[in-house]
């Protein structure tokens, strides 16, 4: 069994013993370990050294070097992992160092369990959706997103307006803060905290959330995930903010977007007894009542 190890920073000697000791577990399983190249600088702080060998940075379909990705970070670091990732099909496993852990739902003390479950096949495959943005000059070197797209005011207080078209047709025009269109996965994020629904990984939908939006009637819209939606902008600024996940351009009224579904998925590991309302139950305290 090859695989790999990603983790976005390792900043202290106990985050470094954390990641020696998955590296030396996996090692006397019998396991090939490969390391992605951001790990080289994370390593030479401590003074350690990785074989050349070893490293790998961009995951595709034509380049299957691994069998799995074992990240070990929070949510973020799954997020990031994506891009190396991309359209791979390698499933992803998130070791959870980070405070909520909502995609990385294995515990450092319950890795061993896990990887027993791995050897064993006791796991199931769950597929995440992506968003892709298209647009007529170039945004950003990675153009997809496993959590949400978000267009935001950037250098002034007052509102914008986001008019947005599905396939081509009026859908809204937002005076708001901004707009997210979020995949299942990122409905429990950002669209969340703006008073969107939680949708269901395989719901097949994504959700359309203002931002502090100044009209009443407006509200978050459901849209099947086979819709392309696109955007104009306009406010007092010419200059307005585009994020895809954590990563985030300024852009000008110029700019043409659509958004669309991608066509591949992330692939996250899922271990026995690990399921979606657990993880909703457990992370986010859903439907949690004293009274219950």
């Amino acid at each position: 069994m090859k695989i790999g190890l990603y983790s976005k920073v390792i900043n202290s000697e106990k985050q470094l013993l954390l990641v020696q000791e998955i590296i030396d577990f996996l090692k006397a399983e019998g396991v090939s370990v490969y390391y992605h190249e951001h790990l080289v600088n994370e390593f030479k702080n401590f003074h350690l050294t990785i074989d050349p060998s070893q490293l790998f940075t961009q995951l595709s379909s034509h380049n299957k070097l691994i069998d799995y990705l074992i990240c070990i970070g929070g949510d973020g670091t799954i997020l990031d992992a994506v891009e190396i990732l991309a359209d791979s099909g390698i499933p992803l496993i998130g070791v959870n160092t980070g405070r909520l852990g909502f995609l990385a739902n294995v515990s450092t003390s319950g890795l061993k369990d896990a990887f027993s479950q791995l050897k064993r096949g006791s796991y199931l495959i769950d597929k995440r959706n992506l968003l892709q943005l298209d647009s007529n000059q170039p945004l950003f070197q990675f153009n997809y997103a496993m959590n949400d797209f978000v267009l935001h005011k950037k250098e002034t207080s007052s509102m914008i307006t986001v008019h947005a078209f599905l396939n081509g047709e009026p859908l809204n025009s937002y005076w708001a803060d901004g707009l997210i269109v979020a995949t299942p996965t990122g409905s429990s994020g950002y669209s969340l905290s703006c008073g969107g629904p939680i949708l269901f990984p395989k719901s097949g939908s994504i959700v359309v959330t203002p931002i502090a939006p100044h009209n009443l009637n407006v509200r978050p819209v459901i849209i099947p995930d086979d819709q392309v939606l696109s955007f104009e902008i306009e406010g007092r600024s010419n200059y307005f903010l585009a994020s895809l996940d954590s990563r985030s351009v300024t852009i000008d009224n110029k700019v043409q977007i659509a958004i669309r579904k991608a066509d591949f998925s992330i692939n996250l590991v899922r271990f026995e007894g690990d399921t979606y309302l657990k993880t909703l139950r457990n992370k986010m305290l859903w439907g949690m009542d004293h009274r219950n």
